[in-house]
């Protein structure tokens, strides 16, 4: 009768850098760098696992992105079928190491393939480490900025600005020689030219001339009778 396969899981770990660098943890049993990996708890799911797992291996609190595939090997006559995620340490090591790990080291991906002890898991990183690096640089969750505000801080709330109040718009008079009444004072008259006087006539100014040279000379021959 075929034995039951060992299920087990575990992740393929970046940290940010130029350019990433991928987490190997070393055993103290056998002194090997292997994988982060575990296995399954009962009723656990090979993902919850594997985060459990690389955290509790690595030390670091991590985030789970897609699936990068599954290594079936022979370890102590069973099959061993492990499951590998794409994950992103943050930050620093937030956890003490499990009893099982003696330490982890953080590589680029070529000195991550050759640090590993086992044939089989450098073939799998060789194959599926290239694809977890250029993923982890075209992440844009990496570049996104964290609008969330601080705890304890209230966001302040952007109130519209208020539009400007219009000044009144200066009361223009009318000028002097308008032929309209200024406003406000119904009483003004309008300002209204006089008509310029006609010309005095020729023929009207030289017959009153020659009447008073006639009543002149009436006068003087009077005087020289009275006399």
């Amino acid at each position: 009768m075929a034995r039951v396969p060992v299920l087990a899981a575990g992740g393929i770990v970046l940290r940010q850098a130029a350019p990433p660098l991928i987490a190997v943890v070393r055993l103290r049993k056998r002194n090997e760098w292997v994988l982060p990996k575990g296995k399954l708890d009962d009723g656990e799911t090979p993902r919850n696992a594997a985060e459990r797992e690389v955290t509790e291996e690595t030390g670091h609190d991590v985030t789970v992105h897609e699936f990068l595939g599954t290594l079936v090997y022979e370890s102590g006559g069973r099959s061993k079928v492990v499951h590998y995620w794409r994950m992103e340490a943050g930050g620093e090591q937030a956890h003490e190491l499990m009893g099982d790990v003696r330490e982890v080291d953080w590589l680029p991906l070529d000195a991550a393939v050759a640090r590993l002890s086992r044939s089989y898991e450098r073939a799998f990183l060789e194959n599926v480490g290239p694809l977890a690096v250029e993923a982890a640089v075209a992440d844009p969750s990496r570049r996104k900025i964290n609008a969330t505000p601080a705890k304890g801080r209230r966001a302040r709330s952007m109130k519209p600005a208020r539009p400007p109040l219009a000044e009144p718009a200066p009361e223009l008079e009318p000028p002097i020689d308008s032929p309209e009444p200024m406003p406000g004072n119904p009483e003004a008259a309008p300002l209204v030219e006089a008509d310029p006087p006609e010309p005095a006539r020729a023929g009207t100014a030289g017959a009153s001339q020659d009447r008073r040279k006639g009543l002149a000379g009436l006068l003087r021959e009077w005087l020289r009778r009275v006399t």
